[in-house]
């Protein structure tokens, strides 16, 4: 399953969630959390679960649900499982527990954590891969921690993350891979800012991610052309694999003026698998 941009929609605003099916999103999260207020949430979870049967088949549909921790969880699934959602987002998630105490209420439905917004997920982030079969994906946030902690910020003067969220960060994007699953990149917050999504969006690739979490539906085209391989990317991975194929039994070679091995060779395989299967991510 690729999921290159996944776009959050409130889940009390229907009038967006119909919308937002032409946006180019590869999934939509329905968000049942911080986006609806307590007192608008049971209408949310109607307006959700109405929608999920509605728009099934015409776009990968996930929901975000309330944490463990709190009283909202099981009102959430009891209104949203039978409309059968295609995952479910797992705010304030802390590890492989976490995960295991969804799927114990939501038997069947693939997890998407976010798995650094409590000091507690940090030291439990080397767990999932332990239940990765029940995973889409793990992602992380850089705004729940701050406040966790008492933290002025997550970011410096710079708009750099810090050392903790660089951590926090890097922590995800190894689990994720460590898991076999989808690493997804936090949401870029600051919707009018083009360039500044352009480089979140060209650094997450280059460190790793799969995909961005979006927020407003004019960072999707940005997001999906940041991890869609271009031609001349796509031409060299394929050189790259007939190099190979032309000397076998070599485990490096020199290409265009520098030298490849496995990993090379790899990496290319994966980029052109993407290309030719876009359901793969």
């Amino acid at each position: 399953m690729r999921l290159r941009s996944l776009l959050f929609v409130p889940g009390d605003r229907p009038d967006r969630m119909e919308k937002a099916l032409g946006y180019g999103a590869d999934a939509l999260i329905l968000d049942l959390e911080d986006s609806v207020t307590l007192d608008a949430k049971p209408a949310a979870r109607v307006a959700t679960a109405d929608f999920l049967r509605k728009a099934k088949g015409k776009i990968r549909l996930f929901v975000r649900v309330n944490p463990l921790q709190g009283d909202l969880l099981d009102a959430d699934l009891s209104a949203i499982l039978d409309a059968k959602p295609e995952g479910l987002v797992l705010p304030k998630a802390e590890g492989a527990s976490s995960v295991e105490a969804l799927i114990a209420k939501a038997p069947g439905i693939p997890v998407l954590p976010i798995a650094t917004e409590t000091p507690a997920a940090i030291f439990q982030l080397g767990s999932y891969p332990s239940v990765k079969a029940c995973l889409l994906g793990l992602t992380w946030g850089a705004e729940d921690l701050p406040a966790a902690i008492g933290a002025l910020g997550a970011r410096d003067e710079t708009g750099r993350y810090t050392a903790p969220y660089e951590l926090a960060r890097s922590l995800t994007l190894l689990s994720a891979h460590a898991s076999g699953v989808a690493a997804i990149e936090t949401v870029y917050p600051d919707i009018s800012d083009e360039e500044g999504l352009a480089a979140h969006a060209r650094r997450a690739r280059f460190d790793g991610f799969s995909g961005i979490m979006a927020i407003h539906p004019t960072q999707i085209p940005l997001i999906n052309q940041a991890f869609t391989p271009t031609l001349e990317e796509l031409a060299e991975a394929q050189a790259i694999i007939d190099a190979f194929e032309a000397n076998p039994g070599k485990g490096a070679l020199t290409f265009a003026g520098r030298m490849i091995d496995a990993p090379h060779l790899k990496a290319a395989q994966r980029l052109l698998g993407l290309a030719d299967d876009p359901s793969k991510g």
